[in-house]
């Protein structure tokens, strides 16, 4: 390997995988076929055409580009203020639903849960539930209209 222009330790890895390969694939050696060292080098041949085709191979990108990816931005005094403004006017648009309403949202949108998750949490039929997540999108959306 080392005469085929490889490196030392480039050459010993390929050799130890030879080896490794012989051992496995020891029971299909056929002496009819060929001599023990012509099989041996032929092994190492066949894995010294695969690691340079592998190293000639361009580099694919496993994934393809997502920008969500990238680190955000640091937010800016403004942006910091607008959004502490506007998490204060959707408080304060919970605040004017209904009690089971604004329940059903604070499970549903910040508790992560499922609407049957939460029937059967509140002991509630899960058309109910939908129908106050229903009912408590709308009267949200009227109330905070101008956010847009």
């Amino acid at each position: 390997m080392m005469r085929s222009g490889f490196p030392s330790s480039a050459a010993e890895e390929l050799a130890q995988e030879t080896m490794l390969l012989v051992w496995k694939k020891a029971s299909s050696f056929d002496v009819s076929r060929a001599s023990v060292s012509t099989w041996i080098f032929t092994i190492a041949r066949n894995l010294r055409i695969d690691r340079l085709r592998r190293e000639n191979r361009p580099q694919v990108q496993s994934e393809p580009f997502d920008p969500s990816d990238q680190p955000d931005e640091p937010m800016t005094g403004e942006a910091i203020m607008m959004s502490s403004q506007r998490t204060e006017r959707i408080r304060a648009a919970l605040a004017m639903l209904s009690v089971e309403q604004a329940e059903v949202v604070r499970l549903s949108f910040f508790g992560d849960k499922a609407q049957t998750e939460i029937a059967s949490e509140l002991g509630i039929p899960l058309g109910t539930v939908k129908s106050r997540v229903r009912l408590a999108l709308a009267r949200l959306r009227q109330i905070l209209d101008d956010l847009k």
